[in-house]
């Protein structure tokens, strides 16, 4: 069912935001949330994009400011708007019949991430430096307003100290499109795009179908911020997120997350152990992200470390001011 009729979004209204924070750094953050609208989009009549009332996204969205934004909370103020994300099965769709992810976020997920930009920059940001920053869905959408968005208001941009689009692919036919945007090349570097997309050894040998990994894609290491295929072993981590099996507890844990990037495939690997999931979980996931695929932990896995990098480039970015 496509649920596509436009009505703006007013942000003005504080039940639009999972989070507008109170101010006390010098730098922002405004990150997009992956995609929480997974099992519940499988159900018969279920829309296309998610309504602002869905408790599986209101769910998702919870734990994920827990495990991945709030890595960014030490360094920057967070805003953490809600959106009429698409769903999981509609967005496998998409890609499926047109080969473009994009393609599922234009309409109402563009339309509110644009509303909830124009009210942040108006009314929140005060002139700040900001960082983008997002997962899986939520890169994909920093990706196409890095893209449209931001080329339109080169005075925000100006100001965008780095994007983290972790998760998604930055693939060399974006970057040579839009000569404007820069991947990054090592651990301080400001105005770029920070990314990898996070596998296991199963999902190289068996070359599997990745829906976030594209064709010549890149990712940077997030242990030691190299390009190349240096091995960083998981004594470089500096503490993963690790829930509690017994109580579904966070806590700062050892995962034994290495990290390797492979070139050919232009991801991320790890021997880092691998959650079990429920069978009907595991199959989505497996269908959508090989067998291998460690998606939902391309931020527990280098938690602390994503937290020392964006210190890093938040110092690098004000000392240059």
């Amino acid at each position: 069912m496509n649920n596509n009729v436009s009505s703006k979004t007013d942000y003005s209204n504080k039940k639009y935001w999972y989070q507008i924070p109170e101010i006390t750094k010098d730098v922002d953050t405004f990150y997009i949330f992956s995609t929480n609208y997974i099992m519940s989009s499988f159900d018969d009549g279920a829309p296309d994009y998610a309504t602002f009332d869905n408790e599986e996204m209101l769910e998702g969205t919870k734990e994920e400011y827990r495990d991945h934004a709030s890595a960014f909370a030490d360094s920057t103020n967070v805003f953490a708007p809600y959106y009429r994300q698409s769903g999981l099965r509609y967005a496998g769709e998409v890609v499926k019949n047109t080969g473009n992810f994009d393609n599922a976020l234009l309409g109402l997920p563009y339309e509110d991430m644009t509303a909830a930009l124009d009210y942040y920059f108006e009314n929140c940001n005060g002139g700040r430096p900001f960082i983008m920053a997002g997962h899986s869905q939520g890169s994909a959408m920093v990706l196409l307003l890095l893209r449209t968005y931001f080329k339109e208001h080169p005075d925000y941009y100006a100001r965008m100290v780095a994007a983290y689009a972790i998760g998604y692919s930055v693939t060399t036919k974006y970057l040579e499109a839009n000569p404007h945007l820069k991947f990054a090349t090592g651990e301080t570097d400001t105005g770029v795009i920070v990314a990898w997309n996070t596998e296991g050894p199963g999902n190289i040998e068996t070359n599997a179908h990745n829906i976030v990994v594209l064709p010549e894609t890149r990712s940077i290491n997030p242990l030691n911020w190299k390009l190349d295929e240096t091995y960083a072993p998981a004594s470089m981590n500096l503490g993963s997120i690790v829930i509690n099996a017994q109580t579904g507890e966070p806590s700062i844990g050892d995962a034994g997350a290495d990290a390797q990037i492979n070139l050919a495939r232009g991801v991320v690997v790890t021997h880092a152990k691998a959650d079990p999931m429920p069978e009907e979980v595991a199959n989505i996931a497996a269908e959508f992200f090989g067998p291998d695929g460690r998606h939902g932990n391309d931020y527990m896995y280098y938690y602390n470390n994503i937290k020392d990098n964006v210190a890093k480039r938040v110092a690098a970015y004000l000392n240059k001011q």
